[in-house]
């Protein structure tokens, strides 16, 4: 279901560009209760303060933020201003799947665990990539070779390259005969690596699954870990001095470019300035409150994860946190999400922005939040690496936003696979604001939503805006023509292919609501917010456990006698059964289906369709396409792309064709109540390296947690795990005893 890059570095900063955040991650202990009591007269410290108080009534470190003073010799500062650049959190997810490298204490020696590739990676050269593939592959026991790699046309300069796993394909027919052993077995484990436009090698496809067991010894005879450049593997494993998980979000070495955010960006200003200078805007107790929820909430979530984002200087610039329920959610409902800007377009107190994504209710789900200090190119590279790291890499397969040029930028940088599209109301709506002075200005609305959203081809689209703005004499306007150049984005004639998955941007006077629509306004400081957080997440989490019970009792009144509407009464859940029913009720209205042209197995019919319940109102045509073979049926008006489910003219050519049932392939499964969804982390691959002890615990821990999510559904569920768990320990201790 999910779009199958943060774009995490390496922590060597010989592999990388500048780098000026570096946070580290420890993990929570016994004491953490203690050390939030103990600290949360400090935590102003971490924030930028703004405000109109007197300085006499302010802290004295209020105003520091984050600027260490090299002489200052008191023991207690120094521990704080360390504890200030590191970020506590239980997050044992991230061991197996983000860009970290990890030092695990071994009597006195430690040992060195690289991180994973991801998608997103990015090094200074093609020989630093290499050398880190090599040695994360040398770490787990397997070798690699250079695939493939292509140069710029006209010169020998290196374009792109693909590692892959040594046991990669198999014997030609030529070495068939060959005495020598069968070491290949078709291992599809690979990197794919381009060269980007700042001159940094970027991994852009990653396959981490192997066919085959890792040999630490076999490897560490192979061609390429024998001419691994020593000095080179020095240069990847950095040295850290206790022991914590590094990660460093790379911030792209240019800052914003004038006009790039919305309104509220800093024309004119020198850059370098505006980066310095740029700090998340808090009053007196916000960082109180930041601190205060994170820190509580990181003790009952294990898998909660939050980061901050810090200037040179150590002020604060960026916020982004996300819970375990939400990182989880998106391995269900990650294909397409969109990006709630409404608290920063608006000029919210709370510069807040949200990911979000639609359950299979079609209700709206939260993927994650940030607070952000600015709407610049840079500030949103950052935010969406961040985010796109917690979910391990793997981006949405579509991303729908305002209109924003900072934000575009930002996601060809760091989702350059995705399909990116513009909310579609949202650009309607702005047009109609600008035009609002046309003297005829309701005809211009009408033909406006007409030409935008009935247009079932490009050409009708481009034609109808041709003749609106010939008509209302609006052909030079700046604004429009700006949209227009921009169409591709925003015309759903131009997105047929794409699939928005019951999204409603870009549906006709529909649009995603304001995840916290009605919670905050523009007034609302940051501890009312963080009071309303929870529960706001905890009713809409209600609302979802609500419809699976009423869906899965669901026995609906049928509205026909067409087979396919009891059909997918047994399949789909409440809310979306009954649009989907509002289609097949609708097939009465479709009517003359004529066969218009036939290739092989495919043939093209033309239907037409009443619009409305009037006689006297107009007939569309709309051509479907229908495979006899594969049993696939598509419409010209791609309700099955824009909604997940057939529309009444692809049920119309099934009937006409004696399909009996709808295909199973146009099933939606993330609209099945029959499906069962836990919201646990993704267990990930099975491929455990059984000499890695970061292995067994990431691996033991996300299979325990599965547990503990089904043995909360009743009480019977949790006596049975509660059973199981104590077994299960008797058994481990039963091997620890006979060890000894």
């Amino acid at each position: 279901m999910t779009g199958d890059d943060p774009t995490f570095s390496p922590t060597n900063r010989d592999l990388s560009l500048s780098t000026d955040l570096h946070i580290t991650i420890e993990q929570g202990s016994q004491n953490s209760e203690q050390l939030l009591e103990d600290e949360n007269n400090d935590c102003e410290q971490l924030f930028g303060i703004e405000g109109n108080e007197p300085e006499s009534e302010r802290d004295d470190t209020s105003d520091q933020f984050f600027e260490i003073d090299s002489n200052d010799n008191d023991n207690d500062r120094s521990e704080l201003h360390e504890q200030l650049f590191e970020i506590q959190g239980n997050d044992h997810e991230m061991s197996g799947n983000d860009d970290t490298v990890i030092d695990i204490p071994n009597g006195g020696s430690q040992e060195k665990v690289y991180p994973q590739p991801v998608v997103g990676l990015e090094f200074d050269s093609y020989d630093d990539a290499y050398n880190y593939y090599n040695c994360y592959a040398k770490e787990l026991g397997f070798a690699i070779r250079v695939k493939s790699s292509w140069t710029k046309r006209n010169s020998k300069e290196k374009r792109g390259a693909v590692l892959c796993c040594n046991s990669e394909g198999f014997k030609t027919m030529k070495e068939a005969n060959n005495r020598k052993k069968e070491t290949r077995t078709g291992c599809l484990a690979m990197i794919r690596l381009r060269l980007v436009e700042s001159n940094r090698w970027r991994v852009d496809e990653v396959k981490l699954e192997h066919n085959h067991l890792f040999d630490h010894e076999r490897a560490q005879n192979s061609k390429s870990h024998k001419k691994m450049d020593s000095g080179a593997k020095r240069k990847m494993e950095p040295t850290l001095d206790v022991e914590v998980r590094t990660i460093k979000l790379y911030r792209t070495p240019g800052t914003d470019i004038v006009g790039y955010g919305s309104s509220n960006s800093y024309e004119g200003e020198n850059n370098n300035y505006v980066d310095v200078f740029k700090k998340l805007k808090l009053k007196r107790g916000d960082a109180r409150a930041i601190y205060k929820y994170f820190s509580r909430v990181q003790l009952t979530d294990p898998n909660f994860f939050y980061v901050y984002d810090l200037s040179d200087e150590g002020s604060l610039r960026n916020v982004f946190w996300i819970d375990s329920r939400s990182r989880a959610a998106y391995s269900y409902f990650g294909d397409v999400v969109a990006f709630d800007t409404t608290c920063l377009s608006n000029n919210y107190e709370i510069p807040l922005m949200a990911f979000v994504g639609v359950n299979h209710h079609g209700q709206t789900i939260l993927l994650g939040c940030g607070l952000l200090a600015d709407e610049t190119l840079e500030t949103y590279i950052w935010l969406f690496r961040a985010w796109l790291t917690c979910m391990s890499g793997r981006p949405p397969q579509t991303i729908i936003t305002t209109q924003c040029k900072a934000i575009c930028s930002a996601i060809v940088e760091v989702f350059p696979r995705a399909h990116h599209r513009l909310c579609t109301s949202h650009v309607v709506q702005s047009i109609l604001e600008n035009m609002e002075a046309l003297q005829d200005y309701e005809a211009f609305q009408m033909i406006l939503s007409r030409t935008v959203y009935d247009s079932l081809k490009v050409d009708e689209f481009e034609s109808g805006w041709e003749d609106m703005i010939q008509r209302f004499g609006i052909r030079n306007h700046e604004f429009l023509q700006s949209l227009y150049e921009d169409r591709e984005r925003w015309g759903p004639a131009y997105s047929k292919d794409i699939c928005f998955s019951g999204m409603p941007d870009f549906q006709n006077g529909e649009s995603t609501r304001p995840f916290f629509d009605g919670h905050i306004h523009q007034k609302t400081s940051f501890e009312e917010f963080f009071e309303v957080y929870d529960l706001v997440l905890e009713n809409k989490r209600q609302e979802e456990a609500h419809n699976d019970v009423e869906s899965r009792d669901l026995n609906p009144i049928l509205r026909t006698r067409c087979y396919y509407e009891l059909q997918l009464s047994k399949f789909y859940t409440k809310d979306v059964f009954r649009k989907f029913q509002h289609e097949v009720a609708m097939m009465y209205s479709c009517s003359s289906i004529t066969q218009v042209h036939t290739n092989g197995p495919i043939v093209t019919y033309m239907i037409k369709e009443r619009e409305g319940e009037e006689i006297l109102r107009g007939v569309r045509n709309f051509e479907v396409m229908y495979d006899k073979a594969g049993a696939e049926v598509r419409c010209m008006c791609s309700c099955f792309n824009l909604n997940g489910y057939l529309c009444r003219h692809a049920l119309c050519i099934l009937n006409y064709n004696v399909v009996e049932e709808i295909p199973f392939q146009y099933i939606f499964s993330r609209w099945r109540k029959d499906f069962k969804r836990l919201y646990v982390p993704d267990v990930g691959s099975n491929n455990v390296d059984i000499t890695n002890p970061v292995q067994w615990f990431d691996h033991l821990y996300r299979r325990a947690m599965q547990v503990v999510q089904e043995g909360m559904i009743s009480h019977d569920h949790y006596m049975v795990c509660w059973q199981a768990f104590k077994e299960s320990l008797n058994k481990v201790r039963l091997v620890a005893d006979k060890q000894v």
